[in-house]
């Protein structure tokens, strides 16, 4: 909080004097923000030089941030920081292609299986379940977990446009000049949805998503208070959000 409002401070005084050294004080000071974005996003320092490279993307977003933003947007520019931080990231790992096709296959395979057994018995599938719909192991499905949760699946990602179903809700919704009826009546409709497929999860999968959404912990911050292991938390999430995409489709 503090750092932020630090931030806040030095791009009003940005604003104010548009001089190199302030904007260049401003990239500097905002640098945490990209490893924490990166770290919300499930990717950690273990990936070594994609997660360099991810940082990179994370640090052009942010420096675009910094050139574009216009105080007349009426947002923090912290707020609208993060916005460009994690387009500059997906939009890299949707181009490079970074993941295996094997992984990729598996990823897609859990979340089917996830969609056809929520649908035949209207209830969140256990991993064991879901291992034997698909005749493999429990470590294979939770590998699967993790590779879907690697593709960045999100409360916001709900409604797929593609084969990989990789368009965020934002994206789908947004509209620069003014709101279309249509529009508003979807998005009330999918957050009225989302609100009565969260209270048939657990109490232990809610928390979760709280820490996650409404906190703004990381999944090592999660794991912690869960005591549970990072990845652990990584494919929990995944199972949560695929599980409510499923109830959501089949409603």
């Amino acid at each position: 909080m503090v750092m932020q409002m630090e931030t806040e401070d030095i791009f009003n005084e940005y604003i104010a004097d548009r001089s190199p050294e302030t904007r260049e004080k401003l990239v500097l000071q905002s640098v945490p923000l990209v490893h924490y974005l990166l770290g919300r996003m499930g990717i950690t320092q273990e990936r070594g030089s994609d997660y360099e490279d991810l940082a990179h993307q994370g640090l052009l977003g942010l420096i675009d941030a910094v050139d574009h933003f216009d105080p007349k947007f009426n947002t923090r520019f912290s707020t609208y920081a993060s916005l460009r931080i994690r387009g500059k990231v997906l939009d890299y790992l949707r181009t490079a292609d970074w993941m295996p096709r094997t992984a990729r296959k598996r990823s897609r395979m859990i979340q089917k299986s996830i969609s056809t057994l929520w649908s035949e018995n209207s209830r969140q599938p256990t991993e064991d379940e879901i291992a034997s719909h698909l005749g493999v192991n429990l470590e294979d499905v939770q590998q699967g977990l993790s590779d879907s949760n690697r593709v960045l699946v999100s409360l916001d990602m709900m409604m797929d446009s593609g084969e990989d179903g990789d368009s965020s809700l934002y994206e789908r919704l947004s509209d620069e000049k003014q709101e279309n009826p249509s529009v508003v009546f979807e998005k009330e409709s999918l957050i009225e949805e989302m609100a009565d497929a969260l209270h048939d999860l657990s109490e232990r999968e809610q928390l979760l998503l709280s820490l996650y959404y409404n906190d703004g912990l990381t999944f090592k911050e999660i794991g912690k208070v869960m005591d549970i292991t990072e990845s652990r938390v990584c494919q929990l999430h995944a199972r949560v959000i695929l599980s409510l995409k499923a109830m959501m489709t089949n409603e």
